[in-house]
């Protein structure tokens, strides 16, 4: 029989973490070389308790039978026990294999763990040993979820599954969720920025900021801390710059606002402007990972604006395109995705090698029929952006409603419309979903406006909300294809694959409960977190039970919640 390989990471939510939260064993270098190999780490530690994750090795003969024997040396006692039997006498402790692990062959490893309770100290056991021989060598330690889940394990799921990922079936690779800077004026505080970027307890974990570029280089300097905090305090954070306007005398109207052209023989200049920005940023710290052409060419505002058209973009990155160095061109940023601004640049291959990047806006683009994948820039690879949206109309006439975590229509905005698009985004093979300023009152920070009841720089429910996608859907992860039973049908569901980790995004934007959902993960699960935003809840840990491939969760009414198995 295939042997189990399970583990979990479950504990108490009230329970506060201890500095030595993980921890490995380093074993005595002359034990006998030939018996076995152990991996102990704590998965999670909370004051007065712990989980224990062991996976051990087999280097002998095989085994029919095993019991992995060890010593706590503080008064750790074991409570609750996962595919093995444990029991303990005084401070020995023997796991024996349940009837589902079955026999072990040489070189092959078998996985278990157990909830324990310990004082004020938690060492690691000095030893173990399988059957009486003791065990050799050393492991890296297991990093702990950041907020514990909220109950010890319970009896494994068994039967069919309700959500089974398809990792073999895959599409997009993610490049991340964003927002931007203030474009006009101000900027983040690095507290500010770390809590947008940050992967920490009350962090929202984006991977992308967007920030503007002044026709005035003398402004240039303005976020440029921030965006360096933005670099350092996340992970893997990509920035893009986006121009509004090209100075106002380079353009036929003789304005920074209300549109106006570039006039042709400034597309030169315009493209040193670009590329100087570029270089002064670097030079700064800050490399600008995107560039873009132009935000909104088809709008033209009484605030700055500038007006192209789709041949008039491709003819600018065609001739221009190359002399913007050390970053990667965007086109071109259509209020409404509208193909129209970046269809002549992907069908001119000369235009299309000086780009990497589609953009758009998500204003109209649902109702033109455009939140869809956009399949001439699929064909040439490349990634399209949304990359801005600003919706809030759930405000009414100068609320504060804002600042109440539990107001219900902020929450049913979020949940429908906000969170709503993120998953549609994702289901149509967009790349990046980047929300307008990251800090306002109806954003992902509060900005402290009195008339809204918002705090500056705290955490607001939309950026919870958010969170659930980007501190868990990293940079480089991949969306790979699920199937849902009936019992699913009411819950949206995305999976990504990447990182060791299987993860997935449900939206239950129903009235009714999904209770105990079973999930088929690719491959065996070592651990489970499952964490939810509701409008009671911001980023809070669930319990999960784990059973070989398959990990059993909750779902809630109203809510969008993150899974993350690791493998």
């Amino acid at each position: 029989m295939m042997r189990k390989r399970i583990t979990t990471a479950l504990a108490s939510a009230a329970g506060v973490l201890l500095a030595s939260a993980a921890v490995a064993v380093a074993l005595p270098a002359g034990a006998a070389a030939a018996g076995c190999s152990v991996k102990y780490a704590v998965s999670s530690q909370w004051q007065g308790g712990f989980n224990a994750d062991v996976a051990v090795t087999n280097l002998g003969d095989p085994l029919t039978s095993w019991a992995v024997t060890w010593t706590y040396s503080a008064g750790q006692t074991v409570t609750q026990a996962w595919n093995a039997t444990v029991t303990q006498s005084g401070s020995a402790v023997t796991a024996r294999n349940a009837s589902y692990n079955g026999s072990v062959a040489t070189n092959q490893t078998v996985s278990f763990g157990f909830s324990g309770s310990s004082g004020s100290t938690n060492p690691a056991p000095a030893s173990f040993a399988v059957n009486g021989v003791t065990c050799t060598g050393a492991t890296t330690p297991t990093t702990p979820p950041t907020t514990p889940p909220t109950t010890p394990p319970t009896t494994p799921p068994t039967g069919a599954a309700d959500i089974t990922v398809n990792a073999a079936t895959k599409y997009q690779t993610v490049d991340g969720f964003g927002a931007a800077t203030p474009i006009w004026g101000g900027t983040w505080s690095t507290a500010e920025t770390q809590t947008l970027v940050g992967l920490g307890a009350g962090q929202l974990g984006l991977s992308i900021v967007r920030t503007g570029i002044s026709p005035v280089s003398g402004e240039w300097s303005t976020q440029v801390n921030a965006l360096k905090a933005a670099k350092s305090s996340g992970s893997g954070v990509k920035i893009l710059a986006s121009p509004w306007t090209a100075p106002a005398a380079w353009k036929t109207n003789n304005s920074r606002v209300n549109g106006g052209k570039l006039k042709t023989d400034y597309y030169d200049d315009y493209a040193g402007h670009l590329n100087s920005y570029v270089q002064y940023m670097r030079g700064q710290g800050v490399p600008i990972d995107v560039t873009s052409v132009q935000n909104e060419p088809d709008w033209h505002p009484d605030y700055d604006s500038m007006d192209w058209s789709g041949t008039e973009l491709r003819t600018f990155v065609r001739d221009q395109g190359a002399k913007v160095q050390n970053t990667k061109l965007m086109v071109a940023e259509a209020v409404n995705m509208n193909y129209g601004y970046t269809d002549p640049t992907l069908n001119d291959a000369s235009a299309r090698n000086n780009i990497g990047y589609i953009g758009g806006h998500l204003y109209g683009t649902e109702d033109s029929g455009r939140l869809k994948p956009y399949t001439l820039a699929e064909q040439n690879n490349k990634p399209v952006w949304m990359t801005e949206w600003n919706f809030h109309e759930a405000d009414g006439n100068g609320s504060n409603i804002w600042g109440n975590p539990g107001n219900q229509a902020v929450w049913d905005e979020t949940l429908d419309d906000i969170m709503r698009t993120v998953h549609k985004s994702m289901e149509s093979n967009w790349n990046a979903y980047i929300w307008w300023y990251g800090k306002r009152y109806y954003s992902f920070i509060g900005d402290g406006e009195a008339a809204y009841g918002t705090t500056a720089g705290a955490p607001l429910k939309r950026g919870y909300a958010f969170s659930q996608y980007a501190k868990y859907v990293r940079p480089g992860y991949q969306r790979v294809a699920l199937a849902k039973s009936s019992k699913a049908n009411p819950l949206e569901v995305t999976a990504y694959s990447g990182g060791g980790k299987t993860t997935l995004v449900v939206l239950n934007r129903s009235n009714t409960a999904v209770s105990n959902a079973v999930l088929q993960a690719p491959q065996n699960i070592t651990r489970a977190e499952h964490y939810l935003t509701s409008r009671t809840d911001n980023a809070a840990a669930q319990p999960t039970s784990v059973n070989g491939a398959q990990v059993t969760v909750s779902v809630p009414a109203r809510s969008i919640s993150t899974v993350v198995l690791t493998h």
